[in-house]
């Protein structure tokens, strides 16, 4: 079995591993590259097989880095089946078409207003593209085995991380691949726990927090703390979150406060369409989270909604104090990048933004103290207050990463550290070889591996 990494190696964003058996192709997740522009233009590259080539693509879960290169591929030709579980299935059918809408709407604008360096702007796919992505899907359940190609099978296993989400195994030949995907925390409130994997030849583990563990600060103390001291200077609290996962723990932990009466009684808005379509398939997928009935409905009714354009711009009209749940969760496009317009000029309101922001985003930038971000072509000033906060990831940290990876009762041949920007890698890639004496590296941009059944894998890159 040969293997290549397309994307998620030496950065956090893009993650594509291409297989291949004999005569077949598989793509392990078919994400699109975020952050830093040189990153974003790999979007644009060519496939290194021709695509009528690839025969199957398993997707780890949803989280467009790790899904939203489908489109594309389907625009140019791919018509095969396309694995996840039901639940990364139906978040595809939210996120997809928002994707694909953005990218058009923001082509428009651009095109209308003047500030693109393209003439004209062309998203990269269209609403009509992710249409065609979508019956592509083939849902499996956790811990089925199928045959994917001749001579292939895949199995999926709860990853955490947000609903849905899984760590691939594929066996071929006897040699046993294994891909972490995005690892969740063991003690997340909404997700369980990753399933533990005892054995494989080669593993790929995600390493976005490879070097760094969270904050021990409960995230609810520092949340309270945040929107009572804005709201104490008659300001709004604008949260940057992802539309998956995120706005739907802030929710959770935002109910918790209001029950208890932790923080004032001003109005709680989710800004996200598809955040808020995303946050009724808790209610359906009940036994993939952690969450009681009560909590589920107190989590999916504690915001307003807000749906429509109309309503999100009259939202930027807001003076008195308030929370407003918006995305983008790195502030790289959709309506929060509206709300940044209007409301980070101004010192009273705080910029809380969540979780991890990949280099080059807009998100990154503001957590960096960067004086201005710009918007539409136009410098925007961030006067407003700033607080990071880590406390609320999705992902295993550097400590949780190596509690999983000691899951494993015998070494893999060797291990790919990938999806994590190149110190975080890095360091996680020295911590695996020192306290678990494994075989490990840091797979670059499009090198090639052979996965043999001796003990140490080839490289065949060039």
């Amino acid at each position: 079995m040969h293997m290549t990494f397309l994307g998620a190696a030496g950065t956090v964003t893009g993650s594509k591993y291409l297989l291949q058996h004999h005569d077949h192709h598989v793509l392990i997740d078919c994400g699109l590259f975020q952050g830093y522009k040189q990153l974003r233009l790999h979007n644009w590259d060519a496939l290194p097989f021709p695509i009528g080539e690839l025969d199957a693509i398993v997707l780890t879960h949803a989280h467009l880095d790790h899904s939203g290169y489908l489109p594309v591929l389907v625009r140019n030709g791919y018509r095969g089946p396309v694995y996840a579980t039901p639940a990364t299935c139906d978040l595809l059918k939210i996120l997809l078409l928002d994707s694909g809408r953005l990218q058009e709407e923001e082509a428009e604008f651009a095109n209308r207003h003047g500030f693109s360096k393209h003439s004209p702007a062309a998203p990269l796919y269209t609403e009509q593209d992710a249409e065609r992505a979508l019956k592509l899907l083939r849902p499996i359940e956790l811990h089925n085995t199928i045959e994917i190609v001749t001579g292939m099978t895949l199995q999926l296993r709860g990853a955490g991380h947000i609903l849905g989400a899984a760590t691939v195994e594929v066996v071929a030949d006897g040699v046993t691949l294994v891909c972490s995907g995005d690892l969740g925390r063991p003690d997340d409130p909404l997700m369980f726990a990753p399933e533990t994997i005892e054995q494989a030849d080669y593993l790929l583990v995600e390493s976005t927090y490879g070097d760094r563990k969270h904050p021990a600060e409960l995230p609810e103390e520092q949340l309270a703390d945040v929107i009572t001291r804005t709201a104490l200077r008659h300001g709004i609290t604008l949260v940057p979150s992802f539309a998956v996962g995120r706005a739907q723990l802030l929710m959770y932990h935002l109910y918790r406060l209001k029950q208890q009466h932790l923080i004032p009684d001003v109005p709680i808005y989710l800004n996200s369409p598809m955040a808020t379509d995303v946050t009724t398939l808790y209610q359906r997928f009940r036994s993939e989270h952690r969450l009681t009935a009560p909590e589920c409905e107190g989590m999916c009714h504690v915001a307003k909604f807000v749906r429509t354009t109309e309503d999100s711009i009259r939202l930027d009209q807001q003076r008195t104090p308030a929370v407003i749940i918006a995305a983008s969760g790195m502030a790289t496009g959709g309506r929060v990048i509206h709300h940044l317009k209007a409301l980070a000029p101004n010192p009273i309101n705080t910029l809380l933004v969540p979780g991890f922001q990949a280099g080059g985003t807009r998100g990154a930038q503001i957590v960096a103290g960067a004086p201005s971000v710009r918007i539409h072509g136009k410098e925007v000033p961030i006067r407003a207050e700033v607080v990071p906060m880590q406390s609320l990831s999705a992902h295993a940290d550097a400590d949780e990463i190596m509690q999983w990876l000691r899951g494993f009762k015998r070494p893999p041949k060797h291990t790919y550290v990938v999806h994590g920007e190149p110190n975080a890698s890095d360091v996680l890639r020295r911590r695996i070889s020192l306290e678990l004496g494994w075989s490990v590296s840091v797979p670059e941009y499009r090198d090639s591996v052979e996965l043999s059944a001796t003990d140490h894998p080839s490289n065949t890159s060039g």
